[in-house]
């Protein structure tokens, strides 16, 4: 039987950090391997996990300083890595998180379960319970709430669209060689790794909850975009310069190559012109995996002819 490995990034985690491994420990299919790493909390993280090393196979790991979320995960996977064979299995773990006491139990059956080709999947992912600070639940489906797709085509994963929450998946450990190290232009961990699932097998969304996914104030990844126009326009830049750095590694196809390359020239213009009426052809041809959601593309598609100059002009140096 495959091996399940647990990857955990903590940080100033202290507040729901015990309620989240106590949800470990109350698995029906129990972790074989947890891989802890502390990125460098100034708070009480590590001592609580140290408490839980007797109860389960735990691994710490305690960076001397903070690193930053992708860089926390990265170390994680990389440890694992190095313990585990390519057909073990890796789910990834947030520290404010509470998992339903079946969640290892449903992904793994999900994962194992061949297709009509004879084949399993790489990666599976389910949906959550939306709970606040204190426990409540305030939404009966993450996947809702966020407009999340089961299924996106590798295009719109190219232009940043991520469907899976890596604190809700699980995949096979034979993807972690081109996994890590993740590279510093991801800004998500999640969607490089389902990026990277995408184009070496299938991924298989599953309807059923699997786990209580907290939003508060201190959530690293959430709902809504955190970042100012210029960080969104230089991340953007990063992130299709790495794609077409990597696109033998990936593999991207020839087409998917050069749609990178158009969104990477793109976003390079819009860090820089006022207006860029000469890409409209660009973003209604590629509406589709530009702009996910229809009721809103229209003016998603007029808002994204405005270039930074323009964007801070209208809506302030902060937009």
């Amino acid at each position: 039987m495959a091996k399940i490995c647990i990857v955990l990034a903590t940080y100033n985690g202290e507040k729901y950090l015990s309620k989240m491994l106590d949800s470990l420990m109350d698995q029906t299919r129990k972790a074989d391997l947890i891989i802890a790493v502390d990125d460098g909390s100034k708070d009480e993280s590590p001592a609580i996990l140290k408490q839980y090393q007797e109860r389960f196979p735990l691994q710490i790991t305690v960076l001397p300083k903070n690193s930053g979320h992708r860089a926390a995960f990265s170390k994680a996977l990389e440890i694992a890595q190095g313990q585990l064979d390519k057909n073990d299995l890796v789910a990834l773990a947030d520290q404010d998180d509470i998992w339903l006491p079946t969640k290892l139990e449903i992904l793994e059956q999900a994962i194992e379960t061949q297709n009509q080709n004879g084949n399993r999947p790489v990666l599976v992912f389910g949906d959550a319970h939306i709970i606040d600070g204190k426990g409540n639940i305030i939404d009966p489906s993450w996947r809702n709430l966020a407009h999340i797709r089961t299924d996106i085509p590798i295009k719109a994963h190219i232009a940043g669209t991520n469907n899976v929450t890596g604190c809700l998946s699980l995949f096979r450990a034979s993807l972690l060689p081109k996994i890590t190290p993740i590279p510093q232009a991801v800004n998500v961990h999640d969607a490089w790794i389902s990026l990277i699932a995408m184009k070496q097998g299938e991924i298989v969304a599953i309807d059923e909850p699997i786990a209580q996914y907290r939003l508060h104030e201190n959530n690293s990844v959430g709902l809504g975009n955190r970042y100012s126009f210029d960080e969104t326009c230089e991340r953007q830049v990063a992130w299709t310069s790495l794609l077409m750095e990597r696109s033998l590694s990936i593999p991207l196809d020839d087409d998917e190559l050069e749609f990178a390359r158009q969104l990477n020239c793109y976003w390079i213009q819009r860090s820089k012109r006022a207006l860029l009426l000469g890409k409209l052809s660009f973003l209604i041809r590629n509406r589709t995996f530009l702009f996910p959601e229809p009721q809103t593309r229209n003016r998603k598609i007029l808002f994204s002819l405005l270039g930074a100059p323009t964007v801070h002009r209208l809506f302030g140096k902060d937009k």
